[in-house]
């Protein structure tokens, strides 16, 4: 029996090649963004190359009724979600009382809200079907403070640890939830979060593809936290937690600042 894995964010990035390796798998695929015609283009590629069937719902799950409609609308499809993969999700760049509170208040509805909410109807879908598998996308700015990214990386710090407390309730159900938690990935995200010409940007950072396939399948096995890179993995669990909280912090604001 096919799964049918719902992706958010899928119409690039990460979110796409998620769908790419599902397809690859024989899984079929709900995917949804706010680009109707990237994600119809997906559609016909993956169905003409892996013979999968793709239903797409162009939506934008940052609206206050996102989630909701998004759920509703796979409801009324009678749809089953066997991999709910929360992968939607932006920053921005900036002190955060400088930026505006729209968009800072768009990015906690998208990175915590939709996602929460998302794996709250799913979740309860998978247990009254015999099991399920969610990966919620995170960062290694889950692990960290972030100045002048202070809301994307609070929003993914609820990622990391709302995934690690759901697995914990739900695995003796049959449903894991994974963590993932990339560093630095060659997306749109840096463009769109406004950070060019920061350290952060300059670091060499890895494939969407290699990036998705690392979580899919540390999802597939049941893994609580996958971090893509082990030097990263290394330095966020056994040395940034011996320094001190103030040099962390200085560390991250000197990456994410741009020259005067």
């Amino acid at each position: 029996m096919k799964k049918t894995a719902l992706i958010t964010g899928a119409s690039s990035g990460i979110g796409k090649e998620f769908a790419k390796y599902h397809a690859s798998k024989g899984g079929d695929l709900i995917i949804t963004a706010r680009r109707e015609g990237a994600l119809s283009e997906l559609k016909a590629e993956l169905e003409a190359q892996h013979g999968v069937t793709v239903h797409v719902i162009a939506l934008d799950l940052a609206a206050s009724d996102g989630a909701r409609n998004l759920i509703d609308e796979i409801q009324s499809r009678d749809l089953t979600v066997d991999i709910l993969i929360n992968n939607a999700g932006f920053g921005g760049h900036g002190m955060h009382i400088n930026r505006s509170w729209a968009s800072e208040a768009a990015m906690i509805d998208l990175n915590v809200k939709a996602l929460a909410e998302l794996s709250h109807a799913f979740g309860m879908q998978m247990i009254e079907n015999g099991g399920g598998k969610i990966l919620n996308v995170a960062s290694t700015a889950a692990m960290i403070p972030g100045p002048l990214q202070a809301v994307y990386f609070a929003s993914k710090a609820f990622v990391m640890s709302y995934s690690q407390a759901l697995d914990e309730e739900m695995r003796d159900k049959g449903v894991t939830v994974t963590s993932l938690n990339p560093g630095l990935v060659l997306t749109e995200f840096v463009a769109t979060a406004n950070l060019g010409n920061t350290g952060l940007s300059k670091q060499k950072g890895a494939s969407a593809a290699s990036v998705a396939k690392i979580g899919y399948d540390g999802m597939l096995k049941g893994k609580l936290v996958v971090i893509n890179e082990p030097r990263l993995a290394f330095m966020l669990n056994w040395i940034t937690p011996l320094l001190p909280r103030r040099i962390v912090l200085r560390l991250i604001k000197g990456m994410q600042s741009k020259p005067a």
